[in-house]
């Protein structure tokens, strides 16, 4: 990761444990906490509302305490484990350490090792706060799932790939991403509109561990992120051979969606999904003339309002949130991205690519780009900016009196958020970009 000195404030992400919300948002997979009674509290309470099967306070947690540290605490792991099978009906447990179960060196592998010897679906994984963020731990649980779970329905098949228009689709990490449910649910909408199958393995559109065990059958894999989740595919290619597609930012709008189905349907044909690519055409353009007739309707509200909306937007967010919103905005919203700022501590080897993808949105603009965890700093930042005209800020619930001084309007678009309830929104593809619309316009007139 990244290095950056000092304290963290305002921090947009959690320690390497917060990927129990990765557990969570599989149905009927439930992760056991071998960690303190505060951690699985803290995630729950950053992530607000994302309590899924068996999360938040109702997760099994071995409660590592003083007498642990120093006799270790294999044994209460034992115990919590089997009567958590006793108690809760599950199809998958997923065990994840803490800071205290990582420095004391407990042998959590070895104690799964034995009940997955007594085929039970569980899996561990190593998350201890101090060695990353949840952006990285999230893609270590599905590794952990893929290595320990689904490996054991390998002998099952003869050979891998065998399902030509199956794909196995990477993008939304769940609740990290407020609009995780309903991105997934149009990105399987979309997918399947082109002709694809879609393993999309979160949420209420998955089949749960179901979708984990059909991962081999796939043909290939699709990558939706600038950085989070390289290695899931990366380590699918390595296992089955499986090659993958790789959108690097959030696909919304009209554009940006366009080209990532395009993309989807030219890397599946080569992979020999043998797509129609007559009638996937004809839904992409279905689509699109959906999108700007309701473009062609927004024109009457513009002019109307068009001295009292705002000429300019600040994102603090992920790196694909951060290059797809601006993209869209600039160009289907008529809003100018100013200072822009990434928040999730993107890994070095990555920051070039995302800077020349932010590039790529305009020959004519050279729109302002910060990486910065600390998200007090970015505002730091743009308390000395001054532009002319009114402003807008997308960003999270922090955001907002941030916004106030500057005599900005805001929209609350990322976590931690108090001030914006989101259940099914979804902020991808076309109907997604109609979305943000309206709630940019909706936040301005609100005020008006």
């Amino acid at each position: 990761m990244a290095k950056y000195d000092g304290y963290v404030e305002q921090q947009r992400f959690t320690c390497a444990l917060g990927a129990i919300q990765t557990v969570i948002a599989i149905p009927r997979a439930v992760p056991i906490l071998h960690s303190g009674p505060g951690c699985g509290e803290m995630v729950a309470g950053f992530f607000e509302r994302s309590r899924g099967y068996a999360g938040g306070d109702t997760s099994p947690c071995t409660n590592f305490n003083e007498k642990d540290v120093v006799f270790g605490g294999i044994e209460k792991l034992r115990n919590i484990i089997e009567n958590t099978y006793k108690v809760l009906d599950t199809d998958l447990q997923v065990v994840v350490t803490g800071c205290t179960g990582g420095i004391v060196g407990d042998d959590v592998d070895g104690l799964v090792q034995e009940f997955q010897d007594r085929d039970k679906p569980i899996v561990s994984v190593d998350t201890p706060g101090f060695k990353s963020n949840n952006f990285v731990s999230h893609s270590n649980v599905i590794n952990a799932i893929i290595d320990q779970y689904v490996s054991k329905f390998e002998d099952e098949l003869d050979e891998f790939r065998t399902e030509k228009k199956l794909v196995n689709l990477f993008a939304s990490i769940p609740y990290q991403d407020p609009f995780w449910k309903g991105n997934i649910r149009e990105y399987k909408r979309l997918l399947e509109g082109i002709g694809l199958k879609v393993n999309v393995f979160f949420g209420p559109e998955s089949k749960g561990v179901k979708e984990f065990q059909d991962i081999p059958k796939a043909n290939f894999n699709i990558l939706v992120s600038p950085w989070y989740g390289k290695s899931i595919v990366d380590n699918l290619e390595r296992k089955y051979g499986q090659p993958y597609t790789w959108f690097h930012s959030v696909p919304i709008g009209a554009n940006e969606t366009e080209k990532f189905l395009n993309q989807v349907i030219e890397f599946a044909n080569e992979q020999d999904a043998e797509l129609n690519e007559v009638k996937a055409a004809s839904f992409i353009k279905h689509e699109i003339k959906a999108y700007y007739e309701e473009l062609d309707n927004l024109a009457t509200f513009l002019l109307e309002f068009r001295f009292g909306l705002p000429n300019h937007v600040h994102i603090l967010h992920d790196a694909g949130y951060v290059v797809g919103m601006a993209k869209f905005i600039l160009h289907e919203v008529g809003l100018v991205p100013k200072e822009l700022f990434i928040t999730d501590n993107t890994p070095d080897k990555y920051k070039q690519a995302i800077i020349d993808d932010l590039k790529s949105t305009s020959d004519k603009k050279d729109i302002p780009l910060y990486f910065e965890p600390n998200a007090g700093n970015a505002q730091d930042i743009l308390r000395g900016i001054k532009h002319d005209g009114d402003g807008i800020i997308l960003g999270a619930g922090w955001d907002e009196t941030l916004a106030k001084e500057k005599g900005y309007d805001f929209l609350s678009v990322a976590i931690p958020s108090a001030v914006r309830l989101v259940l099914t929104t979804n902020y991808v593809g076309f109907t997604g970009g109609l979305r943000l619309i309206e709630d940019i316009y909706n936040t301005v007139l609100k005020g008006f």
